[in-house]
């Protein structure tokens, strides 16, 4: 069975590499020319350039590719921005390259009849639909994780950052496909190994500072790089055709906790907690935003992750993936930072 993964050499593509070559797959690693293998080391592994951009180079490179070994079981599209200075810049790789690859892959012969396009979406589609209070017979607000409702199959999506709506338009463009026969993963924060973002809250931590944004209770959910990869490949042969599906560890955590974690795991005492106004935050987004558009450099902390951090609710149902897909989170968050957290200092992040 031959399948095409993307967005192979960055943090969940690599994984998802990885798990293909364990279960006994001809994996193929797309990637750009100046992309790093660090991750990709195994002399299994097979290589293939495509340029998701451009629509006529493109075209030639998976016809070259079916020409020579013939077509494609499976896709996981796990390749995407996540920061860019733009909406359209968003548009241009999560919404354009995701209809255009999906498209070419059928009209090449690239993807063989009814082989399945997995694609790693994001629960940013939502917005914050869920963020208002559930409250009790009198009106007051509900205290601990019920105080909001988890985000379920019959919300409506309404994205109120870039990356969420450049995603959302990939999947509104993949459901114009009537012949494509896909499935859409929406997973919450994910971290582990090799990702960044959470690390740079194991870096700060490791410098005795723990910072948190808005006094509003915030429910969040996580899910384990592996726990994502696992639900990638139930996707190739379970799942409704078309239906999009939220995905966590199964469990609502306060705004603490993945701090909490990572201290213990680091053995780390004396930390200062932070907690900062949310126009703090927007000053500091702001500035950057600002910045990046005129140096071309690209800062974690931007108008699109104030919108993250800001939003209170990240609860989500995850029953439909149980039930269809056969997913079973395995890995709980004391286990996954720890693991992240051993993975950092054995390759000398930490």
């Amino acid at each position: 069975m031959k399948i095409l993964i993307t967005g192979a050499s960055g943090f969940v593509g690599s994984f998802l590499v990885e798990h293909a070559l364990e279960l006994g797959y001809e994996a193929w690693a797309a990637m750009r020319a100046t992309s790093s293998r660090r991750y990709l080391q195994d002399s299994r592994i097979r290589f293939i350039e495509l340029n998701l951009g451009d629509e006529a180079e493109l075209e030639r490179q998976l016809s070259a590719h079916v020409a020579a070994h013939g077509a494609f079981d499976h896709v996981i599209h796990a390749a995407g921005a996540t920061k860019a200075p733009s909406l359209a810049a968003f548009r241009k790789t999560n919404t354009e390259g995701t209809e255009r690859l999906a498209r070419l892959l059928m009209q090449t012969g690239a993807l063989t009849p009814g082989g399945r396009f997995v694609f790693v979406s994001s629960l940013s589609v939502m917005g914050n639909v869920c963020d208002a209070p559930q409250c009790d017979a009198t009106g007051r607000p509900l205290e601990g994780f019920d105080r909001y409702r988890p985000f379920s199959e019959a919300d409506v999506p309404a994205p109120n950052t870039d990356y969420g709506r450049s995603k959302l338009e990939a999947e509104e463009l993949l459901a114009r496909m009537p012949h494509l026969n896909y499935i859409v993963l929406r997973p919450t924060g994910v971290y582990g190994p090799r990702e960044r973002d959470y690390f740079l809250m194991a870096d700060s931590i490791r410098k005795h500072v723990d910072f948190a944004v808005g006094y509003t209770p915030q429910v969040i959910t996580f899910i384990y790089v592996r726990d994502l990869v696992e639900a990638c490949f139930l996707s190739l042969t379970r799942g409704e055709r078309g239906k999009a599906y939220f995905l966590s560890d199964g469990c609502d955590y306060d705004s603490r906790r993945f701090s909490i974690l990572l201290q213990e795991a680091m053995q780390v005492r004396g930390v200062l907690h932070i907690v900062a106004p949310e126009w703090v935050l927007h000053g500091v987004c702001a500035f950057n935003t600002w910045l990046s558009r005129h140096t071309h450099r690209l800062s974690t902390l931007n108008m699109d992750k104030f919108r993250i951090l800001k939003q209170r609710n990240w609860r989500c149902d995850i029953s439909p993936a149980q039930r269809d897909l056969g997913y079973n989170p395995q890995w709980g968050l004391e286990r996954g930072v720890r693991e992240a957290v051993e993975w950092y200092k054995a390759n000398g992040w930490l």
